[in-house]
């Protein structure tokens, strides 16, 4: 390499290249003349005298740099990428194209080299480059991969907003290189996985167009992505236009038809489409009955269901326990739950196990009769048969326990169940806490609270807000602060509820320096207070015969606030009445006129009722003299 540098020969070769780059540069050349050729795809400038210059600097030789290097070996792309550190800016997407179909019989080499480019030379591929891939790895049987790149492809084409279409890339690739249709197949199931029915319908109609046939199995999982999102008029088409160019349906296209029908709501027309079914050669299967009877059941159709369910049995087809349970479900929503017992015990002697849905539908359906003996036992044989209760069986049992105003019983039950080693949820553990406090017992809900805070439960806000505003009701103010100081510890921030809970309750204990020093720490955290603090406040007042504070008081709310609370004013009207000071009320009603205060029919009240105690006042006073 060394010797090569001092050649006089290679020195002017070098200098008469850069200088006629130079010149080709800046020097304007006729149409006849050497030109640079553009490519849109393309980044490099196919020029020859780049051949004047060494391999590893000619862009034109990039392509024949990669090929020959990975035909070498795969890890030799990393070494190459520092050789050709100056032609990268040279690869773009014509160029990638070339190298991928070069190794087209070579899936691994060109998936190694589309990784390469993408993840180590961080190069943006194209639409074009990734159509490539997808159709060298699907034609290698490689379908894993070629429809993890094609989902890719999706996305891509998807994010950059443009008008590219993914199926005419694909069928415009397909013509320069090895391809199999069955990337066609592969790009409707994509469109489905990504959640773009509509785009997947489409592909369908162009694959058509185009002379490609897709699969029952990508028809079948187009009919299943239009059911989930409802689209039942075009469920119908897709099929309608599987019979006109002659993809023959299976059983799982007749199941998916099955529940559009139950879905669409015309499970009357099932017969007849059951017999079109027979026709195709098709007998329904175990999936088809269970999908009419699971419907038939949701629509209170219980005698369809069960003539379906005997007809099972003629057919030689075995009901399973998605059966027996759609059934019992059924006749536990109709209040007949020991039918459904029944039927259970008849499953189970059939030779069926249930499962945990086969004893929550039970427990479920005795709960709403209110007989928790009987889904206590289940829940007790459902344990003993080793199927561990799960949250639905808890919440069921807790909350008609609940219901029932037993909510001992239904502590003692989460005892017993966590004795059985079945996990408690947290929700439950909520709905108890929450049912105490509105039971008034908030020193039952914080023995509790206790208890399960030892197996991680960690109380969302609004239980502390719940245990709050029952000790306050309670009148157990030192409890309730001692939850809110742990509030702060865990810093979670009171909320308007909470503190007005507070401050009711301190003003009547008749502690209201500490009311008022919290509605100065409710206003730093920027939470204004409401008629109801007012309210409290102006009567603790009041019952403290304090009437100078409490229209002070009653002012300031006005101001600031703009809370006119006529109750409160009503009352201060009212604590005066009592004095019998006629001049004070008419000097108060002036004052508070000014305000914005508007007397009431109850205000006129308490200043009659005022007027009649300064008279009798005033008698008192003429007897005495």
């Amino acid at each position: 390499m060394t010797r090569a540098l001092h050649n006089p020969l290679n020195q002017t070769l070098t200098r008469s290249a850069n200088f006629c780059i130079n010149f080709i540069v800046k020097v304007p050349f006729s149409s006849s003349s050497l030109q640079t050729i553009e490519n849109t795809h393309s980044k490099t400038l196919s020029n020859p005298l780049y051949n004047l210059l060494p391999e590893n600097q000619n862009p034109n030789q990039i392509v024949n740099l990669i090929s020959s290097s990975l035909k070498q070996t795969n890890s030799k792309l990393k070494h190459l990428q520092n050789d050709i550190k100056s032609l990268v800016p040279h690869l773009g997407s014509n160029e990638i194209t070339r190298v991928l179909l070069r190794f087209q019989s070579d899936s691994f080499s060109a998936l190694t080299f589309f990784n390469w480019v993408k993840n180590d030379l961080c190069i943006e591929l194209s639409s074009h480059n990734y159509s490539y891939i997808v159709h060298i790895l699907a034609w290698s049987k490689n379908f894993h991969l070629a429809m993890e790149l094609l989902c890719e492809l999706i996305d891509l084409v998807k994010d950059r907003s443009n008008c590219e279409d993914v199926f005419e890339m694909l069928l415009f690739c397909s013509k320069d290189c090895n391809f199999d249709p069955v990337v066609f197949d592969m790009l409707i199931k994509g469109y489905v996985r990504k959640g773009m029915v509509r785009e997947g319908v489409m592909a369908f109609r162009k694959s058509l167009e185009a002379g490609y046939l897709p699969s029952v199995i990508s028809c079948n999982c187009l009919l299943n992505g239009l059911l989930r999102l409802n689209f039942f008029d075009q469920c119908w088409l897709v099929y309608e236009e599987m019979g006109r160019v002659g993809i023959h349906p299976n059983s799982y296209t007749f199941n998916i038809l099955t529940h559009v029908f139950c879905k669409d709501g015309n499970v009357d027309k099932v017969n007849e489409f059951l017999e079109r079914m027979e026709e195709e050669g098709f007998d329904p299967d175990l999936v088809t009955y269970n999908t009419l009877i699971s419907s038939y059941c949701k629509k209170g159709r219980l005698t369809d269901a069960f003539y379906l369910y005997r007809i099972m049995y003629r057919r030689g087809v075995i009901p399973d326990l998605v059966s027996y349970t759609a059934l019992m479900n059924g006749l536990c929503k109709e209040g007949r739950v020991r039918e459904a017992h029944q039927l259970f015990h008849r499953m189970v002697h059939r030779g069926l196990d249930p499962d945990i849905v086969s004893y929550n539908t039970l427990i479920s359906g005795y709960c709403k009769e209110g007989r928790l003996q009987e889904s206590k036992y289940l829940m007790h044989e459902m344990i003993g048969s080793g199927i561990c209760p799960d949250r639905y069986t808890c919440r069921v049992l807790v909350e008609e326990y609940a219901k029932q105003g037993r909510l001992l019983s239904a502590l003692n039950l989460v005892v017993e169940l966590r004795r059985f080693g079945v996990p408690i949820s947290s929700d439950i553990y909520d709905y108890l806490m929450v049912s105490l406090c509105n039971e008034e017992r908030p020193f039952a809900a914080r023995n509790l609270l206790g208890r399960i805070s030892m197996d991680g439960y960690v109380p969302k806000q609004d239980i502390y807000y719940k245990l709050i505003e029952s000790f306050c009701r309670c009148d157990s103010l030192a409890d309730a602060l001692l939850l809110k100081a742990e509030m702060e510890h865990r810093r979670i921030e009171a909320d308007r509820v909470t503190y007005k809970a507070l401050i009711c309750c301190m003003c009547r204990t008749g502690k209201i320096h500490e009311a008022e020093s919290l509605i100065e720490e409710m206003l730093k955290s920027g939470i204004l207070p409401d008629a109801q603090i007012c309210r409290a406040l102006i009567q603790c007042y009041c019952k403290k015969l304090d009437v100078y504070k409490a229209e002070s008081l009653l002012k300031f709310f006005a101001k600031e606030f703009q809370i006119f609370d006529t109750e409160s004013y009503n009352f201060l009207v009212s604590t005066l009445t009592e004095d019998g000071d006629v001049n004070k009320l008419m000097e108060l009603q002036d004052r508070m006129l000014k305000v914005g205060f508007a007397p009431n029919s109850l205000t006129c009240k308490h200043i009659i009722h005022g007027l009649v105690n300064a008279t009798r006042l005033e008698k008192q006073k003429l007897l005495v003299s």
